[in-house]
């Protein structure tokens, strides 16, 4: 729990209050005015930095995944694989490497719900010897779109709207109707598992498949699965509503209460592993993320346990300026091919420097513990020393950082990329729709009639040319599923 004010120390403990250059501070309650009755002076430094500071300490909020909590802890091999990686922390059964990990809520402002229908972010920095690696998915093991082109376009939507200021169900339903490859993630974040239970009670996916790197270069194709020891726990609407009256902290309070009374939430690691011949073969394309890659094909693989035992000592320092990214890689892990992977590798690490400023990764929860040798200078709050007197270049006569000509380790050998460079469109196809028939008929008769209702109560607030458009959709997906959603439009007065 966090302090309460009568186990505060003592005054005579604290020590003698500064500016931030260093200067004691005689008087912290009264400004330094031309007489009794002022004006305030100018040369008042303790006020006018007080103040600037003030003014400043809030930095832009994330675009998405605004809303959410973190906490300090490990990751642990379990399972030997260092047959498929050569990343180092992976390398030793029983190893155990330092983790930071962040959940949050994706379309929300930090002011937000915990309990918003919406997917979750699941983002793990792993501190390894060889620099930083961040697991950057969510709780779901898919998303809404396959091109990252039209990622600004989706998080628009699911903002809000550009006149009223309010968020505006039409937004959301005019583009999932208009992109169909967005059903499959559309009918898990309208089914009992669009609302977990707090952070703890879910599953986490890197959702796109990585490589693993061994040795030698050769790689495979993984997806990773975080899966909770605590058990799947999600809400229903009714008390997600109350929640966010009562306590729209709720996730956040969740988990650091648990921590701190030592109940320390755990996930098992696993990875599906994919050979690239296989992968090219497959019966669609595994790099396409509005679907899942089956169980049956390719079965999970024990990897690891990972342990948040430690709550951060201060929100902003370590969970607001926490910056992930996809990019953030060591060697042993490497991209795939994966089109909105490849979008985020760039558009994730601009972020944190337009947020955060350009040497964000200088903030010590960002900064590994590795240590870094390069020749990046400058730039707003480079408070590493800067490198000090030597040369920023390379190559250079004086020392310093150079490459050590590992490409393979980092990269993968023999990765082949042919074919003409164009806009190649994805076509929508059955298989856009199967998977979505396979996780409806996995829902009990309770669960689908309520997920219809869900719909229907977002749907309804839509014109009914989308509403039109949409419904073909649910019918194309699983008839029943058509029929159940056209129903509960009607139900809730919609002409179609």
């Amino acid at each position: 729990m966090s302090q309460h004010p009568s186990d505060a120390p003592a005054v005579a403990s604290r020590g003698v209050l500064t500016t931030a250059n260093g200067n004691p501070v005689d008087n912290n309650q009264t400004s330094m005015t031309a007489g009794e009755y002022g004006p305030v002076v100018l040369q008042d430094f303790h006020l006018l930095d007080k103040l600037a500071h003030f003014d400043r300490e809030r930095i832009p909020e994330r675009v998405v995944h605004a809303k959410g909590a973190g906490a300090h802890g490990y990751f642990e091999v379990t399972k030997d694989i260092a047959h498929l990686t050569c990343a180092k922390f992976l390398g030793k059964v029983g190893k155990r490497t330092p983790v930071f990990a962040r959940f949050s809520t994706v379309g929300g402002e930090q002011g937000s719900a915990d309990t918003a229908r919406d997917p979750r972010g699941f983002a793990v920095k792993f501190y390894t010897e060889e620099g930083n690696w961040d697991m950057v998915g969510n709780n779901t093991p898919i998303f809404f779109i396959r091109d990252p082109i039209k990622f600004p376009d989706f998080i628009h939507t699911q903002k809000r709207h550009a006149q009223t200021h309010l968020p505006d169900a039409t937004m959301m339903w005019d583009f999932w109707s208009l992109v169909p490859e967005s059903l499959h993630q559309v009918t898990i974040l309208m089914s009992d598992r669009g609302i977990p239970d707090g952070y703890r009670h879910m599953h986490g996916f890197s959702s796109h498949a990585l490589k693993l790197v061994a040795k030698d270069g050769s790689y495979k194709y993984v997806k990773w699965h975080f899966r909770t020891e605590q058990g799947i726990k999600n809400i229903l609407p009714d008390e997600a509503a109350r929640l966010a009256g009562t306590d729209p902290n709720y996730a956040t309070r969740d988990l650091f209460e648990a921590i701190e009374r030592g109940d320390h939430p755990a996930w098992r690691v696993y990875i599906q592993v994919i050979d690239p011949e296989q992968a090219l073969k497959y019966r669609f394309n595994p790099f396409d993320v509005t679907k899942v890659v089956s169980h049956k094909d390719f079965p999970l693989q024990e990897v690891g346990r990972m342990v948040l035992n430690s709550n951060p000592e201060n929100y902003f320092a370590e969970v607001e300026q926490a910056a992930f990214s996809p990019a953030h890689m060591v060697p042993g892990i490497a991209p795939s091919p994966d089109r909105m992977l490849q979008g985020r590798l760039f558009s994730y690490t601009d972020t944190h420097r337009h947020r955060l400023g350009p040497n964000y990764l200088q903030i010590p929860i960002n900064r590994p513990i590795s240590g870094t040798n390069n020749h990046q200078r400058d730039g707003a709050m480079a408070i590493n020393g800067n490198g000090g007197a030597a040369p920023n270049y390379e190559p250079n006569s004086f020392g310093g950082p150079s490459q050590n000509g590992l490409s393979a380790q980092t990269h993968a050998r023999n990765f082949v990329v042919q074919g003409e460079v164009a806009r190649h469109t994805y076509e929508v196809t059955d298989d856009d729709f199967a998977q979505v028939h396979d996780l409806y008929n996995l829902f009990t008769e309770e669960q689908k009639a309520r997920l219809a209702s869900v719909i229907a109560g977002s749907l309804s607030q839509t014109p009914v040319f989308v509403q039109k458009r949409q419904l073909q959709h649910f019918y194309r997906a699983d008839k029943d599923y058509g029929r159940r959603v056209e129903a509960a439009l009607k139900a809730a007065g919609s002409k179609i």
